[in-house]
């Protein structure tokens, strides 16, 4: 039987000349290394590290309603973002299942972007325009219009500064400008729990911008950096951590959803939140040897108390960490429990979020 194509980004000869080991992704052929992924992860937590992000999807949102459908759809406050804001959000089920976790830049008074995950964006476009009906508003599949990187780390910034052509945006903002001479988006966002930014850039000129910053000192990192680095800060990862058959509330994704604004799922997500979940999302670190990987199954007293969802060996921390659901009793901080990996018991204490800090 034939399987289908493998999308490239436009950066993909890029990658074959940087060295990259290319493995498939969400339907997309993508850079999961190139030096390898504890090089990368420590050059993002210590200088600047660029991704390419490119499968990641976009959807326009513009008309006179276009706030109102998206306050409909997206479970965060989106009368709270103004022009050249962004906001995370999670679009919900009827019964509260999280169908992805999504960040939307509003560019206009009346014109939105919502960045949506890679393997969810041909359903989240089509959620999206099975609602638009009800709304005069206009949605469009993006996910053409952009190369999108990442440009990480505590040089970030000053190495996206030197190649722009205006003053930066500030953390969770937005601003229009070039870039290494490309027109783009420049968003004070990222995934990595460091300063930086991310860009939103014109496909024919993207190459230019890569090689701009590499000229300038920054290091190409891929998807197996971006997974480490996200999960010592504890973001979550669609499809790991949260899917259709959790809520918000379980999920630790409560403070970005706005009840009373009336999104769809709203209802679901009240009850949860005042009644409780039977399990919570933690994340843990393993006391001992051993590397967690998801599907491990949490033990307490030798009960089996929950599963794990991401796994790794930390390069900061040097132990395994990771994030699990557990039984509601076992989410405080400090509780002791086993990680049972591959038929040996491991000793894992839940802990708090996050569990790297810069101060440690």
């Amino acid at each position: 039987m034939a399987t289908a194509a493998l999308r490239r980004t436009p950066l993909y000869e890029e990658h074959e000349r940087a060295g990259a080991k290319l493995v498939p992704f969400a339907g997309w052929e993508m850079p999961v290394s190139y030096a390898g992924v504890r090089d990368e992860h420590v050059v993002v937590r210590t200088s600047c590290g660029v991704f390419d992000v490119s499968h990641m999807g976009e959807i326009s949102t513009a008309g006179p309603q276009a706030a109102e459908l998206l306050q409909r759809l997206l479970s965060n406050d989106v009368a709270k973002i103004d022009v050249g804001g962004s906001q995370y959000s999670v679009l919900c089920r009827e019964d509260g299942g999280i169908l992805d976790d999504l960040f939307t830049y509003r560019l206009d008074d009346d014109s939105y972007l919502t960045v949506t995950n890679a393997a969810n964006h041909e359903r989240d476009f089509a959620w999206f325009a099975e609602h638009a009906a009800e709304f005069d508003a206009e949605v469009t599949d993006a996910i053409d219009r952009y190369v999108m990187l990442a440009v990480q780390g505590p040089q970030a910034r000053g190495m996206v500064r030197e190649l722009a052509s205006d003053e930066l945006p500030k953390r969770m903002r937005t601003s229009r400008m070039e870039v290494a001479g490309v027109e783009g988006i420049v968003c004070g966002t990222g995934y990595t729990g460091e300063d930086g930014v991310e860009l939103l850039l014109e496909p024919d000129g993207a190459p230019a911008v890569w090689a701009a910053l590499l000229d300038g000192g920054a290091a190409p990192a891929g998807l197996g950096a971006r997974d480490t680095l996200r999960l010592e800060v504890c973001f979550h990862l669609y499809g790991n951590d949260m899917d259709e058959t959790r809520n918000p509330i379980e999920a630790g994704l409560g403070w970005c959803c706005k009840e009373d604004t009336g999104f769809i799922g709203a209802e679901a997500v009240a009850s949860a939140r005042e009644g409780g979940t039977e399990q919570k999302l933690v994340p843990f670190v393993l006391t001992g040897p051993g590397i967690p990987r998801q599907g491990n199954p949490v033990l307490k007293d030798g009960d089996e108390a929950g599963v794990v969802t991401s796994g790794t060996l930390s390069p900061c921390l040097e132990t395994g960490i990771g994030m699990a659901y557990v039984t509601a009793e076992l989410a405080e901080p400090g509780t002791d429990v086993q990680i049972d990996v591959r038929g040996k018991l491991r000793e894992a204490r839940i802990e708090s979020k996050p569990l790297y800090r810069k101060e440690t």
